[in-house]
């Protein structure tokens, strides 16, 4: 059983590759470099030679979803970008719609996973006016941390419970875990501020903002952008510095209360899971640590290793997706797909909005 996972981050795309559960690829490409040409990441793919299946970059999430039905209505779901988006044709998360057609297009066996909001496990009442409770990519970090603690602990899926925190090089998400099922999220554009992301938007400035809000305005107005830092900064300096350490507490700040609003749904995690790029900073692990310890123990996400015995370096969504594929696939870790109810999923991300104005929603293709 040969499966690929691929993460589409917005630093870097992620692939992770299990031949009967075992490693057998790790790779890392450079996002902005994909938007303009996908094919570095198919000829990657290409080489692998024949899979059984592949996890494909899913963005907000279908449920499960084969590349063989994904006209356009499924793909401007995926991407949720408005029709007059004056940005719709630019990098980051909107050149996801040209790889996933080049993907789609080579025809090899791709589906594309739900987004938290699609769950069964999440109650309706939870969903209520909200698009992102966590994207695929966060699903399948949430399956990675399942795997990982039930490992840890020796326990079945079905009794893993704990809160992760995806803190990546944009946004920053949380999601809550109970019993191997995803209950509750927050998602990273409707969560706390990211290193790059916004995170939920005040109303008012959303409102205010108006005609000039565009899928760009989401990936700005972070913890970089109040800091005024460049991209070559180091983040772990930050508290030590007083230019930057207002910008480090709001960062922080903002992931502490994310957990603690989670525990309001899952008041007695067994842990704290950190995931994501800058959760793998000492810094931010031993902040999150010391803030969250009346909570539950914090940790970093253990991820899989190679067959050498090294830690595998694609981002743990990668590894999450690829192990949701040999689920999905018929392999070794198809009860962990039964844990999380994934085959249930259902709908679309514009089901649960009852403001004023969302009929006149219209998606770019």
């Amino acid at each position: 059983m040969r499966v690929l996972g691929i993460d589409p981050g917005t630093v870097s795309f992620d692939v992770c590759g299990l031949d009967d559960g075992q490693v057998f690829l790790d790779l890392q490409v450079a996002s902005p470099d994909l938007s303009e040409d996908p094919s570095p990441l198919i000829e990657a793919l290409t080489a692998c030679g024949p899979v059984d299946l592949i996890v494909g970059p899913s963005g907000y999430g279908l449920p499960l979803v084969r590349g063989d039905r994904v006209g356009e209505q499924e793909l401007a779901l995926i991407v949720l970008v408005r029709a007059d988006d004056p940005t719709a044709g630019r990098g980051g998360i909107l050149g996801l719609r040209r790889i996933v057609r080049t993907l789609i297009a080579t025809g090899r066996p791709v589906v594309f996973v739900p987004g938290v909001i699609h769950l069964p496990t999440v109650p309706v009442y939870r969903k209520a006016n909200r698009i992102d409770m966590g994207t695929a990519d966060k699903v399948c970090s949430a399956a990675l941390g399942i795997y990982d603690q039930a490992r840890r602990y020796g326990i079945p899926y079905t009794e893993t419970s704990f809160i992760l925190l995806e803190i990546g090089g944009a946004f920053t998400a949380a999601l809550a875990v109970e019993g191997g099922r995803i209950v509750d999220g927050l998602g990273g554009t409707s969560g706390p501020l990211g290193l790059r992301g916004v995170g939920a938007m005040d109303g008012e400035v959303a409102y205010l903002i108006g005609g000039a809000l565009s899928k760009g305005t989401l990936f700005s107005g972070g913890a970089m952008d109040m800091a005024g830092a460049g991209p070559g900064t180091d983040v772990e300096t930050w508290p030590d510095d007083p230019r930057y350490r207002p910008a480090w507490l709001a960062w922080i700040e903002g992931a502490v209360k994310a957990i603690r609003a989670l525990t309001a749904v899952l008041p007695r995690p067994r842990e704290i899971l950190l995931s994501g790029r800058m959760g793998a900073l000492g810094r931010v692990l031993a902040e999150m640590a010391d803030r969250l310890s009346d909570v539950a123990p914090v940790r970093r996400v253990e991820g899989l290793v190679r067959p050498d015995g090294t830690p595998v370096r694609a981002k743990e969504a990668a590894q999450g997706a690829a192990l949701l594929a040999d689920g999905l696939a018929g392999g070794p870790f198809v009860s962990l797909v039964e844990a999380m109810e994934l085959r249930r999923a259902s709908g679309t991300v514009l089901d649960y909005l009852y403001l004023r104005g969302a009929e006149m929603i219209r998606l770019g293709s």
